[in-house]
C-alpha cells in the first residue's frame, strides 16, 4: 500500500513572486523628478533672493544721493535777456548805413565834366543830432533837411542834370534835388538858394544838391 501524505502544501515560497520591473521603473523616475524639481526650485530661490539683495543695495544707493541744488534765478532770466538783446541788435543793424557802399555808388555815377568839392552826409537814425561828415567843411548838417548834401562844379546846366538823374538812382539815396545851381556868368541861378561853392574854378557853373539816406541801404 502506498504511503499518502496528507498535509497541504506550503505555497507561501512557491506562489510569490517580487515586484515587476516597470514598477521599479517608475518609482525610481519620480524620485529623480521629485530631486531634479527640488533641486530648480531651491537654485531659483537662491537667484531670486540674490537679486533682490541687489536691487535693494541699488536703492539704498539711490537714496543716499543729495537731491541737485535748485537752480538759479537767473537763469530763467538769461532767455529773456538774450531775446531782448537779439531784437537790439538787429533794430540797430537795420538803421546802420554802409558808407563805404555809399560813397561807391556815388563816385560810380559822377559824370566825367562834374568836380566834386565837397559831400557830407548824415545817418537818418541820427538826424538832428551828432553829424558824420564824410568830407569837405567842417560845418554842422544839421540845417540840412534831407541828410545828404553834395556841391561840385561843372560846365553846363546839363552835366548838373544829368549828376542828378544819375544820383536818383542811387539804391542808398532817395528824394534826390537840385540845392542850388549858378552859372558861370552868375545870370541864371534855381533852387532855393544861390549856395554856389567858391571854391570852383572862373568860369565854371556851381551847383548844391540835396537828398535823404535810406536807412538799411540796399539789399545788393
Amino acid at each position: 500500500m502506498r504511503a499518502v501524505n496528507l498535509l497541504p502544501r506550503d505555497e507561501s515560497s512557491e506562489g510569490r513572486s517580487g515586484p515587476a520591473l516597470p514598477v521599479i521603473v517608475g518609482c525610481v523616475g519620480l524620485v529623480l523628478v521629485a530631486a531634479l524639481l527640488a533641486f530648480m526650485y531651491m537654485s531659483g530661490s537662491s537667484k531670486v533672493g540674490a537679486q533682490r539683495k541687489a536691487l535693494a543695495q541699488a536703492t539704498a544707493e539711490v537714496d543716499a544721493i543729495p537731491a541737485p541744488p535748485a537752480a538759479p534765478t537767473i537763469d530763467k532770466q538769461l532767455p529773456g535777456e538774450k531775446s531782448a538783446r537779439v531784437a537790439a541788435l538787429a533794430t540797430e543793424l537795420g538803421q546802420r548805413v554802409v558808407w563805404d557802399r555809399l560813397l561807391r555808388e556815388v563816385s560810380e555815377v559822377v559824370p566825367s565834366d562834374v568836380w566834386l568839392v565837397d559831400l557830407k552826409a548824415q545817418s537818418p537814425a541820427y538826424l538832428g543830432g551828432a553829424t558824420t561828415e564824410v568830407t569837405g567843411s567842417t560845418s554842422s548838417l544839421a540845417a540840412l533837411p534831407g541828410g545828404f548834401i553834395v556841391e561840385g562844379c561843372t560846365y553846363s546846366q546839363d552835366s548838373v542834370a544829368r549828376f542828378l538823374s544819375r544820383l536818383e538812382l542811387v539804391p542808398d539815396l532817395s528824394d534826390m534835388t537840385l540845392a542850388s545851381s549858378e552859372s558861370s556868368d552868375s545870370s541864371s541861378s534855381s533852387g532855393a538858394s544861390s549856395g554856389g561853392s567858391s571854391t570852383c574854378p572862373i568860369g565854371m557853373d556851381t551847383f548844391t544838391l540835396q537828398g535823404n539816406v535810406r536807412i538799411g541801404g540796399s539789399s545788393s
